[in-house]
């Protein structure tokens, strides 16, 4: 943890709104948010999309999108950001402030090698100006210093070439170049493999220690953050609404939306199921005159309905609540309700509906017909009323072995086995007949819903090829909206109408309406908002209760997995290197591999985390 030191950044009103225009009011986006950030320190800025974490970040550089206004104060070092010409801020960027953005990939150039790119950094802002030979031999050596392996051979890559987490860390590594006095990070870890992110924060560490830099890091991860920050500001609809130090925050929330997105978040080290809150975010601009999280709170009154609070408390924590006292007292159960945890007893127990042996897949890289085998000799069953997640990093093959199976067709190697039946000798017939047995829960439901089709015909899809009558098809379709929690009139909408959650939650729709023996699910919580997440996770595990279909479960989110799964198997390059009960696998895992993996998933307690020593230690 750091003391207080010199303030670097310090914000004040600041407040970004789309103008008004002929058809449309102006639409604030951003409601006078306070921030301040002193040297060497780290401080977390969550919340959940639309909250305006982003929005806020950008608008610290002077970055923010065309056409909005940005009104405030955001001095950096004594400089006033706000209504600074563009040459000046350029001036500024990067030498003093820098950014790493969320998405590296779209944020490096695709035709310009990594070197080339870190070496630009240095040679516009260093005087005197280094040769671009200096500057490619500095971008490696920055490169070797936030943990890339064979800096070398990446600064002479090109973006695409580059995994998720290695573009992280040169787009860390260019941030640092200068040595900025501050560090904005955007969702640095956002869509990473629980390792992978260990990884990038560590990078993080290595830029904040040898710069000196402050760090602003925003993201929805309250894990990361738990691990990252001195102090925690909490964002909804636009204003900060708690924030106080990370200790301090996290043992005792006062602002009952804090409180519910804490509870929201699956533990790896607990039993206890995470608690959903009802309902989701307010629109941009949509909050009224009073407290914008009354709709969804359960302490709501018409005092909160009619005045927004201002931040008030002791000891430099503060909350947004008219009822601050009273949701502290509260524990997140308390005011928002989970659902029963898994019930005892044992659970698959029956014939196996999914066998494979030996299963291998390769593909084609590079030239002179070279291969690079996804799955290596998989084994793995998945017993009649259980769930299995298949767990490790991406690039293992846990997705390639999802897909074989849902091929419903004869391996390159080994063999697979659905109901009974190996699927290197079905008819097409028996693979018609299986199809509406197997169904898949892909990993971005919007991709995979047409945007031409209403909601009602994409969930009665699967039951139109088996030519269900269309009486009982509208029945289904009703129950099962019903079951993942949509309304009848969710039929005749378009899934560009819905939010990610809703349209995971028609995508388990769809793949429900046939009544399945076998689901297959993708990564179905990948890349969803904490409080999203819990809700189809709730969905999820009272679904997989009592007569639902038997699950395989793709994921890298162990912590979900915890509260979904029956049986675990770990995946590392392409074979199953250790597999087991949920318990026994989480609590007595014996792979040096899995014990890597476990140890790697943040846990939202900042005491925890430091106590495990992992990021962040100054």
């Amino acid at each position: 943890m750091t003391g207080p030191g010199e303030v670097l950044l310090e914000v004040r009103g600041l407040r970004v709104q789309r103008p008004a225009s002929r058809r449309s009011p102006a639409l604030p986006l951003v409601h006078g948010v306070d921030l301040r950030l002193c040297r060497g320190e780290v401080l977390g800025l969550v919340g959940e999309s639309g909250a305006g974490k982003s929005l806020t970040a950008l608008a610290l550089l002077g970055l923010g999108p065309p056409g909005l206004t940005v009104t405030g104060s955001v001095r950096l070092l004594g400089h006033e950001i706000v209504g600074m010409p563009g040459r000046e801020l350029a001036r500024l960027r990067g030498r003093r402030i820098a950014l790493v953005f969320q998405d590296a990939l779209a944020a490096f150039t695709p035709v310009l090698r990594i070197g080339d790119q870190i070496g630009e950094a240095l040679r516009i802002h260093q005087q005197p100006r280094p040769g671009r030979a200096a500057a490619r031999r500095a971008a490696a050596e920055l490169l070797d210093a936030v943990g890339v392996a064979e800096a070398g051979r990446v600064a002479d890559a090109y973006p695409h070439q580059l995994s998720g987490g290695t573009r992280q860390r040169a787009m860390i590594a260019m941030a640092m170049a200068n040595r900025p006095d501050v560090i904005v990070a955007d969702e640095p870890t956002s869509a990473l493999d629980p390792t992978v992110q260990e990884r990038v924060l560590r990078a993080l560490v290595t830029a904040r220690r040898a710069t000196g830099a402050a760090l602003l890091l925003v993201s929805h991860d309250l894990g990361v953050v738990a691990g990252a920050a001195d102090r925690v500001a909490v964002m909804y609809g636009g204003r900060i609404v708690e924030t106080g130090s990370a200790q301090a925050l996290y043992a005792r929330p006062r602002m009952p939306y804090t409180k519910g997105l804490l509870g929201s978040v699956p533990r790896i080290d607990r039993d206890t199921p995470p608690t959903p809150m009802p309902g989701g975010p307010p629109a941009p601009g949509a909050p009224g005159p009073g407290c914008a999280f009354a709709p969804r709170c359960p302490l709501a009154d018409g005092v909160c309905e009619a005045r927004v609070p201002e931040l008030a408390g002791a000891e430099g924590h503060l909350a947004a609540c008219h009822h601050a006292g009273v949701a502290e007292r509260r524990g997140a159960a308390e005011l928002f309700p989970p659902s029963p945890g898994r019930r005892g007893g044992a659970r698959g127990e029956g014939a196996p509906v999914l066998r494979i042996s030996g299963l291998g897949k390769a593909f084609a890289r590079g030239g002179r017909g070279r291969e690079v085998w996804a799955a290596a000799g998989v084994d793995l069953e998945v017993r009649r009323g259980e769930t299995v997640a298949l767990v490790g990093e991406s690039g293992c093959g846990k997705s390639t072995t999802l897909l074989e199976v849902m091929a419903l067709a004869a391996p390159r190697c080994g063999r697979i086995e659905v109901l009974g039946l190996d699927t290197g000798g079905l008819s097409r017939e028996a693979v018609r007949r299986l199809r509406g047995a197997v169904q898949y829960v892909p990993q971005d439901p919007m991709a995979s819903l047409d945007p031409r089709m209403p909601v009602g015909d994409i969930v009665a899809e699967p039951l139109w090829v088996r030519r269900v009558e269309r009486e009982r098809v509208a029945v289904r379709v009703a129950e099962v909206l019903r079951l993942v929690g949509l309304g009848p009139e969710a039929a005749d909408a378009y899934p560009h109408r819905f939010s990610g959650g809703e349209r995971q939650r028609i995508a388990i729709a769809r793949a429900l309406a046939g009544e399945p023996e076998l689901l297959l699910l993708d990564e179905p919580l990948s890349a969803l908002d904490v409080s999203v997440r819990a809700g189809i996770l709730d969905l999820l595990r009272r679904l997989t209760e009592d007569h639902g279909p038997s699950c395989l479960l793709v994921s890298h989110d162990l912590a979900a997995v915890r509260h979904l799964a029956d049986r675990v198997a770990v995946m590392r390059a392409g074979r199953v290197v250790e597999t087991g009960g949920m318990r026994e696998v989480f609590e007595r895992p014996r792979h040096p591999y899995t014990r890597a993996l476990l140890n790697s998933v943040p846990v939202p307690d900042p005491v925890v985390q430091r106590a495990r020593a992992r990021t962040f230690t100054t």
